[in-house]
């Protein structure tokens, strides 16, 4: 019988981490499903530009792993039991159970509202495509004038709110910032940035966090009443409760505790790649909520999955961040250098030039994805022994 690998989620994660699975096994041995809730890969990184009503093009799952032997289920998690070695599904055709030996699990995270009243009933975000396109609805309605409000001064809420200042130019575009704009760019790169808010008409809010989100405005800490007809919500994500509830062993912020090959600390036949992977990095900090860590997780997940079932020895994948890459709208970006600890550099890169790298970054990854078991090796790897369903937590 074959040795079952069930990868959950189809993110830039999960994707990558299938297509390598895919490319580097041989299917005589190994049976890789992917469970995704949508038909389509989504490109997270750009879901800003969709809200604003850019028309993006969005690659079919079945397209993208036609031919590789990865087999597609379209479904939504509903549970996972590892005692069991089963997932829960539920889709179109009713609920289901899948059964693994081997599960990545990558479903990524969703907005955080971080108990905040009014966010849930209010707000809106750019973390899922269903999110994206209903907050283009609403901002296709706002005329001239229309008061928008991004909350958080992360890499999202700087993204969403440059990309509505350039894109709608007829709305007035806000944002608040817990702490002052760019606190952790260089002295330069912040000089940079304020200046593209100050170009773009950007009004920004400092030290000022909000407590209550209504219909027509948001209310900061201070009792401050900030007109807003559509509130952004970017201040942070969370990741999904299943694996708390599965018995997994999961941090504070229910991510899946894993070591350094990303195998779940608790349960050996469980990985874990991106959001949902609560890993810690070379600096000695946990990594980051970002497309970077999808790509630093699913690599040393898969090839940790690959080494073991192989019977090779486990490599390790570097897991240091280098920069940060922030879009100002199409025409400008900010590309940070950052030190061992996340500390920025004085070197920085703004501009058009940093737009078009961040363009072809953008671009390598949605290629990547479309191309999933580019240059497949002529000869794939074969499991180091036949695959045996009650030996097989022993040998993982």
């Amino acid at each position: 019988m074959k040795h079952r690998i069930v990868v959950l989620g189809a993110g830039y994660a999960g994707a990558f981490a299938a297509g390598n699975l895919a490319r580097r096994l041989s299917p005589a041995d190994t049976e890789i499903t992917v469970v995704n809730a949508v038909p389509d890969f989504v490109e997270r990184m750009r879901l800003h530009q969709l809200a604003i009503g850019q028309d993006l093009a969005f690659r079919k799952l079945a397209d993208v792993f036609a031919g590789t032997g990865v087999r597609l289920r379209l479904a939504r998690v509903t549970g996972v039991d590892p005692e069991r070695r089963t997932v829960a599904v539920t889709s179109e055709d009713g609920d289901g159970e899948l059964a693994y030996d081997t599960l990545l699990y990558a479903l990524g995270s969703s907005v955080a509202h971080h108990g905040v009243p009014g966010v849930a009933e209010y707000a809106f975000d750019v973390t899922g495509r269903s999110s994206a396109l209903r907050l283009r609805e609403r901002l296709a309605g706002l005329g001239e004038g229309g008061t928008v409000l991004v909350v958080g001064e992360g890499l999202t809420g700087i993204e969403t709110a440059t990309e509505f200042a350039e894109s709608r130019p007829d709305l007035s575009v806000a944002l608040a910032a817990r702490g002052e704009l760019g606190a952790w760019l260089s002295p330069k790169a912040r000089r940079h940035l304020r200046q593209a808010f100050d170009r773009l008409g950007i009004t920004v809010h400092e030290h000022t966090g909000i407590e209550a989100v209504e219909p027509t405005r948001a209310i900061a800490a201070d009792g401050t009443s900030i007109p807003a007809d559509v509130t952004v919500w970017s201040a942070g994500f969370a990741v999904h409760p299943i694996a708390a509830a599965s018995g997994l062993e999961v941090a504070e912020t229910g991510q899946i505790v894993v070591d350094r090959t990303m195998r779940s600390v608790s349960h050996p036949d469980v990985y874990a790649a991106g959001d949902c992977a609560y890993a810690i990095g070379e600096n000695g900090r946990p990594l980051p909520m970002s497309c970077a860590s999808a790509g630093f997780t699913n690599m040393q997940a898969t090839a940790a999955i690959i080494a073991r079932l192989t019977g090779s020895e486990v490599p390790t994948t570097g897991l240091k961040y280098h920069g940060n890459h922030i879009s100002l709208g199409r025409r400008d970006a900010i590309f940070q250098m950052v030190d061992g600890d996340v500390r920025s550099k004085s070197w920085y890169l703004g501009g058009r030039t940093a737009a078009r790298l961040k363009s072809g970054v953008l671009k390598g990854a949605g290629w990547g994805i479309a191309h999933p078991t580019f240059g497949m090796p002529k000869r794939k790897r074969r499991l180091a022994t036949a695959p045996d369903r009650a030996g097989v937590r022993a040998a993982a």
